[in-house]
């Protein structure tokens, strides 16, 4: 592979829905790869099959193709290191293994599970270090010969080498350093013949000629274990870049479900939209030279360099996305945001009123899903807050305004209840009896309303309609008339 072909890829486990977090690495992978002229890889990594999760790989691909990020290779597309499924590729990690035995790099262990535990429990005792003791390490070839004749269980793990210095340079991070005297003698196969992650990540990033790691900061401690594989197999290293977790909107601890919505799906559902979530994800701990912050995608992979990202850990800012889903929805056509809508409108909802609703409520929206709360007052039976209906003013004075309104609205027909009428019977009567602005309007809007905040008044009257209006106020001045 030449030097100047940018290969990246993610990994994902079909273990659950993905997670935000996984996405913004997504995105980070893609863009590098094509700001580069690259190529972005798929690749599922499901050798731990107890915690597969039926339909999660259908899934993952399902928000690539969602958020526009597709792969140039992998379980769908195919390619030219297929299959790009774990699972479908054993075989190839068998050989690798046995190839690392052979050159005396790994051994066969067959500690039993009984043995490793009780292992486990002295070292806790003892306050050291969880490590294998390397007991099967130097079994000789004819006791290891014997154990296999008899069909023992045996894992195989690597030989790691005592008192050596490994480094590398991480792009986010630069020189990072441990001691091989802190690595486990790790398990490469297990005793199902399933590959452990470390051996299988190692194995396919080399033969799928991955230039570029960029991947969460959690895997910086699995990196040595990593290089030490790349060094027993004489391979070159990829490049490295360990991103900064997400810390929660609290700012406290790493982003997780016990402290609300973390997954794709979740944000989806509740409609904030893909551009404005990914929009998100690009200015979440990078900027631009000039700071801007709404980007397309394609401004995004032109600006795009891992080396720019901060190396701090960055607080989800709930209110940030939120800002930014509002202006993503009032910069849509008023037919692409029906069409967005759609998933989102009770099926109680009148739907010859959306036209007339839609310009009312998008200043309103922030996501999509707040369409029910910002409508329901037009076609379902509202509550009026008394205390709100009497705000600043006595029973008296309120019944007195809501007869007259009543008086002054019944002579205006259906045919004429238009927004621009309504605002000047509305108004003309407010000034000719010199109400208080400010009382007056608020009371209409809870008599008609039952809420103190809604989009503009005599628009929304208008939407409601004659009947309904005029049946409002009747009935809110039968409750004031209750309280005199």
């Amino acid at each position: 592979m030449s030097d100047s072909v940018v290969r990246t890829r993610v990994a994902p486990s079909p273990t659950g829905e993905m997670h935000v977090g996984s996405l913004s690495i997504v995105l980070k992978n893609y863009a590098y790869a094509k700001r580069h002229h690259g190529q972005f890889v798929l690749r599922i990594e499901d050798t731990d099959q107890t915690r597969e999760v039926p339909g999660a790989q259908e899934q993952i691909i399902s928000i690539l193709d969602k958020f526009h990020l597709p792969a140039d290779e992998g379980p769908i597309v195919g390619g030219p290191f297929a299959p790009y499924v774990q699972s479908q590729r054993l075989e190839i990690y068998r050989l690798h293994a046995q190839q690392l035995i052979e050159k005396g790099q790994a051994y066969y262990c067959f500690c039993s599970k009984d043995r490793l535990e009780k292992l486990r429990d002295q070292q806790r005792a003892d306050h050291s270090p969880p490590k294998y003791d390397r007991l099967c390490r130097n079994l000789s070839p004819q006791e290891v010969k014997s154990k296999l004749d008899k069909e023992q269980p045996y894992v195989i793990r690597l030989k790691v080498p005592d008192h050596q210095k490994v480094s590398f340079t991480d792009l986010i991070r630069g020189q990072i350093e441990f001691d091989s005297d802190q690595v486990d003698d790790q398990v490469l196969i297990k005793s199902d013949g399933f590959p452990t992650y470390h051996l299988a990540v190692v194995v396919d990033d080399h033969l799928m000629q991955i230039s570029h790691v960029m991947r969460g900061e959690e895997w910086i401690s699995s990196t040595p274990k990593h290089i030490l594989l790349y060094q027993a197999f004489n391979w070159p290293l990829p490049v490295y870049a360990h991103i900064p977790i997400y810390l929660n909107p609290n700012g406290k601890g790493k982003m997780s479900k016990r402290h609300g919505t973390v997954s794709v799906g979740s944000f989806l559902d509740q409609g904030y939209l893909p551009e404005a979530l990914l929009n998100f994800l690009m200015i979440l701990g990078w900027a631009t030279n000039d700071e801007r912050e709404i980007l397309t995608l394609d401004e995004y992979i032109l600006e795009f360099n891992p080396q720019d990202i901060s190396q701090k850990t960055v607080v989800f800012d709930l209110k940030k996305l939120q800002w930014l889903n509002g202006i993503y929805i009032r910069n849509l056509t008023n037919k692409d945001l029906i069409s967005k809508l759609k998933p989102f409108v009770p099926t109680d909802f009148p739907s010859q009123f959306l036209p007339q609703v839609l310009p009312l409520i998008k200043e309103r929206l922030v996501v999509l899903s707040d369409f029910e709360d910002l409508t329901a007052f037009i076609y379902r039976p509202i509550e009026i807050n008394q205390k709100d209906l009497l705000k600043k003013s006595s029973a008296n004075q309120v019944a007195e305004q809501l007869d007259q309104l009543i008086s002054t609205l019944s002579s205006l027909s259906a045919q004429n209840w238009l927004t621009l009428q309504l605002e000047e019977k509305i108004r003309n009567l407010q000034e000719k009896q010199n109400w208080s602005k400010g009382q007056f309007f608020m009371m209409v809007r809870v008599a008609i309303t039952g809420q103190t905040q809604t989009p503009p008044l005599f628009e929304t009257m208008a939407v409601i309609g004659h009947d309904l209006t005029l049946s409002r106020l009747n009935q809110a001045l039968l409750t004031t008339k209750k309280v005199t």
